[in-house]
């Protein structure tokens, strides 16, 4: 070792080496970023707080014992062959604290209750959204598909909640809510398709052994970014931990952004994206009242856009600049037909729009922006000259609702987080690793992410898992026929098709902001869980 290695060695493990001066040093207002005080690493300590409640689903009053705590878990190879953990035992590569509230119903073996973890995407989400909206035991009341006015704002029973039939465990992912994440490289440790499924299979491990639920029946409900996340986690639980699912419920899926609508103008030559998103541009027109002659039943209306889509249209965009014009003239006509956008911007737009232009086209000549995530909404244009929308409208109609909701709920009711912030989002889409290495490669491949692979290996290793897919109609950042798509797309066997079961909503990408769909989407998943719940009296 080099003179005075070993002493600079002991400053860095202590947190006390020298650091250069630079004009982006830390002032003495600012927080410390990831300081280590003796060792230790603050507020990385597994906690829990216990309360009880009650709720009333359906009808049936239903009590149960909450726990709102931290797990810490670990960056894959976090204490393997690095000179820092050779000098600094202590030190962790990559470090998590993971939050998570879990409800078990009250007086129940839990080996006769079902286990779901629940979380949203992003990447970048905390798991609020479903908490407040969907299937916690409570629920914030918002405006179907209008403004939800400022606070106070409603927070009632939940009728819906998903108690039951399954004990469940909401989870933020390492970096949202109330989770953090430290150590060396955290944000490459943990910021990435392959190590936010690992971290999550720890966190399940964990949970499993701490709360003796290892024999449960246990599910996963992934929404929007969080189905890629199920898709990933299902096949490292079931091939690299040995813990086998009964059920994985997908709601407003993605499992191949190649075939995202947001963007595809930057990926010529891959169509399909413009071709799956036309019956949901459909699906808006006719609930908008812009269609020419249009039907008075949606379902019919979607059968003839999908039949059109895959079809005539598919044909059409496959052809390119070799399209002859009259026929091109016929595609921009029905495109009109089936979606209320002039035909001229149709022809000028090459028969291609992507899902912010028909955001910001639909209603523009009202100066009205409709919304990505659930169409049905709509608000005014923030810059009527720009190409696509600004913003998304439900966006901005209901988030102030569910994160005010649960920042009331969680420090009043589950007695958790005094002194802390919670963080319902964060940015991590230039940060996030989207290179994904599926079942079978030896290393990340280059491409688009796609955990298809992943969800089909997890069925054929394990052919007893039931998937389940749930679609809102009214949903463009995850368009419903994409989902049917990747479905008829999986690499699995004839015989294990009918183990993937479809329902779609006549709502958004959050399907329980719509409460007949809400209503609808509980039923469905709690059929779901009861049929495959493995009881021991089968």
């Amino acid at each position: 070792m080099k003179p005075f290695a070993w002493l600079i060695a002991v400053l860095t493990c202590a947190g006390l080496a020298l650091q250069p001066t630079s004009v982006h040093a830390q002032t003495k207002n600012e927080a410390p970023r990831n300081r280590r005080v003796a060792g230790n690493l603050e507020a990385f300590k597994p906690g829990q707080v216990t309360t009880k409640g009650m709720v009333t689903v359906e009808g049936e009053p239903i009590n149960y014992d909450t726990y709102a705590g931290t797990l810490i878990v670990h960056s894959k190879g976090w204490n393997q062959n690095s000179a820092n953990t050779a000098q600094c035992p202590t030190l962790p590569r990559g470090e998590a604290s993971m939050f998570y509230v879990a409800y078990f119903k009250s007086g129940e073996k839990s080996e006769d209750r079902p286990l779901t973890f629940l979380y949203n995407g992003g990447p970048g989400s905390s798991s609020l959204w479903l908490h407040m909206g969907a299937f916690g035991p409570r629920r914030v009341i918002t405006a179907d598909h209008t403004q939800t006015a400022p606070a106070p704002y409603s927070v009632a029973n939940n009728d819906y909640s998903l108690l039951d039939v399954s004990d469940l465990v909401f989870v933020d992912a390492p970096g949202t809510g109330f989770s953090r994440i430290s150590g060396k490289d955290a944000t490459k440790a943990f910021y990435g398709v392959d190590q936010d499924a690992y971290a999550f299979a720890e966190f399940i491990r964990q949970f499993l052994s701490k709360y003796g639920r290892w024999n449960s029946p246990k599910y996963l409900f992934g929404e929007s970014y969080g189905t890629t996340r199920s898709a990933a986690l299902a096949n490292v639980l079931i091939t690299g931990r040995d813990i086998d699912l009964n059920g994985v419920i997908l709601l407003s899926q993605i499992l191949n952004f190649d075939l995202s609508v947001d963007d595809p103008q930057y990926n010529p030559g891959i169509d399909l994206p413009y071709e799956l998103a036309l019956p949901t541009y459909a699906a808006t027109a006719w609930y908008h009242h812009v269609l020419p002659n249009a039907p008075q039943n949606l379902d019919p209306l979607l059968t003839e856009v999908e039949r059109f889509a895959m079809g005539d249209y598919a044909q059409a965009l496959a052809e390119g600049s070799a399209l002859p014009a009259a026929q091109r003239d016929a595609i921009a006509a029905k495109l009109h037909q089936y979606t209320g956008l002039p035909v001229a911007y149709i022809e000028k737009a090459n028969l291609r729009i992507n899902g912010g232009e028909f955001e910001k086209t639909l209603q523009g000549a009202e100066d009205m922006t409709t919304g990505r995530l659930d169409t049905r909404f709509s608000g005014p244009t923030l810059d009527p000259l720009s190409e696509e929308a600004q913003y998304d409208p439900q966006d901005a109609a209901i988030s102030s609702a569910y994160v005010a909701a649960f920042n009331d709920y969680v420090r009043k009711v589950l007695k958790y987080g005094e002194g802390q912030t919670y963080k319902p989002e964060i940015n991590l889409w230039m940060a996030w690793n989207y290179l994904h290495q599926p079942p079978g490669a030896h290393q990340p491949v280059p491409q688009a992410t796609n955990v298809m692979p992943d969800l089909a290996n997890a069925i054929k290793q394990e052919p007893d898992l039931r998937v389940m897919l749930n679609s809102g109609y009214f949903d463009l950042a995850t368009p419903f026929y994409e989902g049917i798509y990747e479905m008829n797309h999986l690499p699995i066997p004839a015989n294990l098709r009918g183990h993937i079961e479809i329902k779609h909503y006549e709502s958004g990408h959050m399907v329980y902001v719509h409460e007949p769909a809400l209503k609808a989407l509980h039923d469905n998943v709690a059929a779901f869980i009861r049929a495959t719940d493995n009881p021991k009296a089968q």
